[in-house]
C-alpha cells in the first residue's frame, strides 16, 4: 500500500529556554546546517551558542506561541489533515527536528500497511539545510529500520507553474484592499558556501550578477537561483514593474558571508528611500513560523516604522490555502499512479 509523508522543519516542545535549548542543539549540530568540522561545530554550538542564545530565542518564541502550541506544528497538522481529506491512502506528518521525528512518521505509515512512501519536504526550493538534510536522514532511517520500504520524494517545486499560480493568487488575495509601493520577497538565508557546495558543476556558481540567470545544470540544486526564479515568475504573474519589487534574505548567523541583500537592511533602505507603504512575502516557507511571525512581521515592521515607513503588510504563507491543499493532494494522487522504483 502507498502512503505519503509531509516533512517540515520542526519546533521546540515549548517556548521555555530549556526546550528551546534542546531544539537548537539538535538543529545547529546538523552538519548540513552548520557545515564545519565536528570539533568546530561542537565548540561553536555547545560552547557558545547554547550558552547565550536560548533565552533570547525563547523570548521570541513566546511572542508568537499560540494557545494550541507552536504555530508551525499547528499549521502543519492542519495542512496534513486537509490533504488527507483528498487522498485515499494514509498521509502522515513529521518534522526534521524535535519529537515528531521522521522515524515516527514512517513508522506510522508502516503500521498502517504502507510499503511505498512519497516523501514531501515542505520547501519549494532545494537547500542543504532543508531538503537535503531531510532526504539524507530519511534514507538513513529507512536503511536502519525499514529496509523493505520504498521511498520516492517530491523534487523542488519552486518553478512548477501550478505552484507559482497558487502562490501568486495567495499574494493577490492577501493584498486586497491594501496599498503598497513595494513588494519584498524575503527568503531564508544560507551561507554563500552552501551555494558553492551544492554546485554539481563545481564551476558555475559564483554568486555574482549573472550566474543565476545563465542556464546551467547547477540550478537544479542552487538555492539562490531558485529563490530568484520564484520572485521573477510571481512578479510576472502579478504584472509588477521592475522597480516595484525586490528579493532579500533573512536570518544570518555568525560572521561568514551569507546571501545578500539582507532583509533587515533592505527594509531599512526602502524606508529611508521614501517608501511609505510596503508588503513582504516569505516564499521559502509554506507554513508560518518563528521567522515569518516574529522576525518579519514584528521586527521587520519595527525597522520600517523607525525609518519613516507607515504601512507594513505581511503576507501569510500558504498554510492551509485551499488551492495549495488541492495542489499537494493532486501531486500525491498523481504519484500514486506511478510505480516507485526500488
Amino acid at each position: 500500500m502507498k502512503g505519503a509523508l509531509l516533512v517540515n522543519l520542526g519546533s521546540p516542545e515549548s517556548p521555555e529556554p530549556k526546550d528551546v535549548k534542546k531544539y537548537l542543539g539538535e538543529f545547529l549540530m546538523d552538519e548540513r546546517v552548520i557545515d564545519v568540522p565536528l570539533w568546530a561545530r561542537t565548540l561553536l554550538v555547545k560552547g557558545i551558542i547554547l550558552n547565550t542564545r536560548p533565552k533570547a530565542s525563547a523570548a521570541a518564541y513566546k511572542k508568537i506561541w499560540w494557545e494550541d502550541g507552536s504555530p508551525l506544528i499547528v499549521l502543519s497538522e492542519q495542512l496534513q489533515e486537509k490533504v488527507q481529506e483528498q487522498v485515499d491512502f494514509p498521509v502522515a506528518l513529521a518534522m526534521r527536528y524535535g519529537s515528531m521525528t521522521i522515524k515516527k512518521g514512517l513508522q506510522e505509515l508502516v503500521d498502517k500497511g504502507c510499503d511505498e512512501v512519497f516523501l514531501i519536504p515542505l520547501y519549494p526550493q532545494f537547500a542543504m539545510a532543508t531538503t537535503e538534510t531531510i532526504l539524507v536522514l530519511a534514507e538513513e532511517v529507512r536503511q536502519e529500520f525499514f529496509p523493505n520500504l520504498k521511498i520516492d520524494s517530491l523534487p523542488a517545486f519552486y518553478n512548477n507553474p501550478e505552484y507559482i499560480t497558487v502562490l501568486a493568487n495567495s499574494i493577490i488575495d492577501d493584498l486586497k484592499g491594501k496599498e503598497y509601493e513595494h513588494l519584498l520577497f524575503s527568503y531564508h538565508g544560507v551561507p554563500e558556501r552552501h551555494i558553492r557546495k551544492s554546485d554539481i558543476t563545481k564551476s558555475h556558481c559564483k554568486i555574482d550578477g549573472s550566474c543565476c540567470a545563465t542556464p546551467s545544470k547547477a540550478h537544479e540544486f542552487c538555492y539562490r537561483h531558485q529563490c530568484l526564479e520564484v520572485t521573477r515568475l510571481v512578479a510576472e504573474k502579478l504584472n509588477l514593474n521592475e522597480d516595484a519589487y525586490s528579493t532579500s534574505f533573512q536570518s544570518r548567523l555568525g560572521f561568514d558571508p551569507w546571501l545578500q541583500p539582507y532583509t533587515d537592511r533592505t527594509i531599512e533602505r526602502l524606508g529611508k528611500k521614501g517608501i511609505k507603504t510596503m508588503a513582504i512575502a516569505t516564499p521559502a516557507f509554506v507554513s508560518d513560523c518563528l521567522e515569518t511571525l516574529e522576525e518579519i512581521a514584528m521586527e521587520g515592521e519595527e525597522i520600517f516604522h523607525e525609518v519613516g515607513g507607515k504601512e507594513f503588510s505581511t503576507i501569510s504563507c500558504l498554510n492551509t490555502n485551499k488551492e495549495w491543499v488541492s495542489l499537494l493532494a493532486k501531486w500525491i494522487n498523481e504519484w500514486s499512479k506511478t510505480p516507485v522504483e526500488a
